[in-house]
């Protein structure tokens, strides 16, 4: 997806999310987050946009740690929020598209990368608002919900801090239905390999529309919402060691 069409929806995702925040109370709690209650979560996504805003505007190159200072009282945190992540937009928006600073996963481009990240950071946390306040969750498009995907089986789980680890080697497949995408993860006892393809033979394959991998994946849906072929061992390995 383009940098400009992430930052868009960043954009978009914070709004709502602040939105969400503000109509179930700070003191609500958050079901898909079952520690947290809405303060939590605000003050963890305030935290991270605020560090990927200092990263971006001074083009920090080596990296830095969130900020840990204490998050306002709670009859300001909405508006704090609404601050921290219109200051990353813009600090997106007018970055030069050629910035080179830190990122954590191997991109092409610095500032693509942090706007992608914050754009899912921004959407996952949103469904957790929403899930307080209660109603419908507001719609991805499908090409972003694969976009989140791709970003959470190929860059979180390719890095040896993954967790989803196993001392018998299978193959699990994710298969976006509403998209042209599809993924195998080679699992084992070292960290997952992803490839882009569907070829071979899998022992589970996960599938469903976008929406509900991309959801289901970041453990926001239950796993048993997509449809699983094969191995469900695989399936169940994934929900009780993905977490980021």
């Amino acid at each position: 997806m383009e940098t400009v069409e992430l930052i868009e929806i960043l954009d978009r995702e914070g709004r709502l999310l602040a939105d969400a925040a503000a109509e179930a109370g700070v003191d609500a709690p958050v079901p898909t987050c079952p520690d947290w209650r809405v303060r939590d979560l605000l003050s963890h996504i305030g935290r991270v946009h605020g560090w990927a805003s200092r990263i971006v505007g001074e083009g920090l190159t080596e990296p830095v740690r969130p900020a840990v200072d204490p998050a306002p009282p709670d009859t300001e945190l909405v508006a704090w929020y609404r601050e921290v992540h219109g200051r990353l937009v813009d600090t997106l928006t007018q970055a030069d598209p050629e910035l080179k600073c830190f990122t954590f996963l191997p991109t092409s481009s610095s500032l693509a990368f942090w706007a992608r990240r914050q754009a899912h950071e921004a959407a996952i946390h949103r469904v957790d608002a929403e899930s307080a306040r209660g109603g419908e969750l507001s719609p991805f498009t499908p090409e972003f919900a694969a976009d989140g995907v791709d970003e959470l089986l190929a860059g979180f789980h390719g890095r040896d801090r993954s967790k989803v680890r196993t001392e018998t080697p299978g193959t699990l497949r994710v298969r976006a239905m509403d998209q042209d995408a599809v993924w195998t993860i080679r699992l084992s006892q070292d960290a997952p390999r992803t490839e882009r393809h569907g070829e071979g033979a899998a022992d589970c394959e996960l599938g469903g529309p976008a929406r509900d991998l991309y959801l289901a994946l970041w453990n926001r849906l239950p796993i048993t919402a997509l449809s699983t072929e094969g191995d469900g061992k695989l399936a169940e390995l994934w929900r009780e060691r993905s977490g980021i």
